[in-house]
Order: C-alpha cells, then sequence, then structure tokens
C-alpha cells in the first residue's frame, strides 16, 4: 500500500446471487499496511468487518487474517470474515489446490484452525472449522434484556435461557418466540452494551425457529453495538455457537452418524437474504459456504 493506492475486493458471503448475503471488504497483499492503516481503511469501507490477508507469521500456517469493524475494533471469531477470503482465494488461482480437496490453515487472532478447501465443475466450497463450543453465563433479567431489545419480556421463549455461548466469539444467543417478534426488535445500544457486559457477551443473536423456510432449524438478526456493528446480514461467529446450542439441547438430532447440519436464516430484515450452514460433530463445528460474489480485485 503507498499512501494513494491500496487493491481490494468486494465478497458476498453465504449468497448464491449478487448483492445478498454478508457483504465483505477484502484486501490481499496487506503485509505493509500499519496497524493504524488498517483501522482506517476499515472504517473507510464502513463494512460489519474489513479482513486483511496476510503472509503466514507461525510455522505450518498458510495465511494470517486479520478482521476490523468499522469503529477499528479487531475480531478473531472465524466468520464471513474469514470465509470469504479463502473463497476469494481459491477463486483468484492464489492457492495450490491438490485433488478434489485440499486443507489449509490460518492464523486468526491466537487461534490456528484448518480450512477444507473443495472444487468442483470449477467452483470453489470452503468448509472452515471454529473453535469447540464453550457454554457460557445465563441472562437471569429477562425483563431488563427484553427492554433492551425493544421487545416485551413475553416475546422471549419461556422456558430457554437466553446465554452466551462461543465458538471463538462469545455471542449472546437469545431465543425469541417467533419470527415477527425479531423483525420488530429495535436495540437502544447503550442498555444492549451494558446487558452484554454483564453476562460476558461480544454480540447479540436474536433466533426462532419460525423460519422462512420449513428446511432451516432457525431465523435470526445479529446486533453488536459495542462493536460498531448496528446489524450483520450473515454472522458466522453467531451461527457456529447457535448450531452447537441447539444440539446440545437436544433441539436439533444429529444423525446416526452422529453429525448434525443446521441451516440458519439471516439478513432477511436488511433486505440481504443469507443462509448459513453449520454442521456439529460432538464438539467439532464447521461452517461451510458455497461460491460467493466478488469484485474483481480494484485499485
Amino acid at each position: 500500500m503507498t499512501d494513494s493506492h491500496i487493491e481490494f475486493a468486494y465478497v458476498d458471503v453465504f449468497a448464491s446471487v449478487p448483492l445478498a448475503g454478508a457483504p465483505l471488504t477484502l484486501v490481499p497483499d496487506a503485509d505493509g499496511i500499519t496497524d493504524h492503516q488498517m483501522r482506517a481503511v476499515a472504517r473507510e469501507f464502513n463494512q460489519s468487518e474489513t479482513t486483511f490477508v496476510l503472509r503466514p507469521s507461525r510455522p505450518g500456517t498458510t495465511r494470517r487474517l486479520r478482521s476490523f469493524t468499522p469503529t477499528g475494533e479487531e475480531v478473531f471469531g472465524a466468520g464471513h470474515n474469514a470465509l470469504g477470503a479463502w473463497l476469494w482465494l481459491a477463486s483468484s488461482g492464489r492457492l495450490g489446490l491438490d485433488g478434489d480437496e485440499t486443507t489449509f490453515s490460518q492464523h486468526i487472532g491466537e487461534d490456528v484452525l484448518p480450512v477444507h478447501v473443495r472444487r468442483t465443475e470449477g467452483r470453489a466450497f470452503v468448509t472452515m472449522d471454529q473453535s469447540p463450543p464453550v457454554f457460557g453465563a445465563i441472562v437471569t433479567e429477562r425483563a431488563g434484556l427484553a427492554d433492551a431489545l425493544g421487545l416485551r419480556e413475553d416475546d422471549l421463549v419461556p422456558d430457554r435461557p437466553a446465554r452466551v455461548v462461543s465458538t471463538g466469539a462469545g455471542h449472546l444467543l437469545v431465543p425469541i418466540r417467533d419470527r415477527a417478534a425479531v423483525d420488530r426488535a429495535a436495540p437502544d445500544a447503550a442498555r444492549l452494551i451494558a446487558a452484554l457486559r454483564q453476562v460476558g457477551g461480544e454480540g447479540c443473536y436474536l433466533y426462532t425457529d419460525d423460519t422462512v423456510d420449513s428446511g432451516a432449524s432457525a431465523y435470526a438478526r445479529f446486533f453488536n453495538p459495542a462493536m460498531g456493528i448496528s446489524e450483520d446480514p450473515a454472522t458466522g461467529t453467531a451461527a457456529g455457537p447457535l448450531a452447537a446450542l441447539l444440539v446440545a439441547d437436544g433441539i436439533v438430532t444429529p444423525a446416526p452418524a452422529g453429525q448434525a447440519t443446521i441451516v440458519i436464516e439471516q439478513g432477511h430484515a436488511m433486505g440481504r437474504p443469507s443462509r448459513i450452514t453449520v454442521t456439529v460433530s460432538g464438539s467439532r463445528v464447521q461452517i461451510r459456504a458455497v461460491p460467493a460474489w466478488s469484485s474483481p480485485t480494484a485499485p
């Protein structure tokens, strides 16, 4: 990067058509960019996350990824910020693919996680491991949480708690009665930030089993005001924890082989419908992305 030149691409992740799913700004070859410049670039693009691709800094890894929100906060979970990067790397010929499927290793924050790239009929499909699930604190003040979300307490499912779950980033997962209530949510940013801090949550994922498509398991919306994200159309770092929770609570039953496949709908309230596919097998959580639309790299 020079003072006036930076290469970047736009990638729509969790989308089957352009201008849907989660938009990601991707900056390849970012080794010469300082932390200050990364934060400034992320603020300029103003996407929920901007990802910078760097050469590996740990032995045995393929790439290092760093992602920032518009407020300059660095995020470390592996969601659309990482999936979009690997889809772009594969589609642009930057990866040496060997056979039907090739496994790479990505370095995000303190984690080193495997990424599996499969090429079928000239198209790249990416499956990415997240960290094993960690089940955290449960919200005890339901009325206060509902109020922070702009909802009534009876909009929350009465017999299922809101709790923090992490597969790399800890988000508060809040079960809601129906899709209409999910869509009606209008969080008060300051009050939601306070509620999240009380339980150690980063963002807030509202979900219901009242889905648009009968083949999906959940319909969701994601809010992360502390990170400058008023709403995100597709959030892999929250979908992974939700899938793990649905299996752990017996809401989704694994197949006889022990693996459960969960489809989560998101982004409908923003006009960017997304479908996030997650597989859970024991403590292994994997998130999958089909080929996404991306722009050519632009100067």
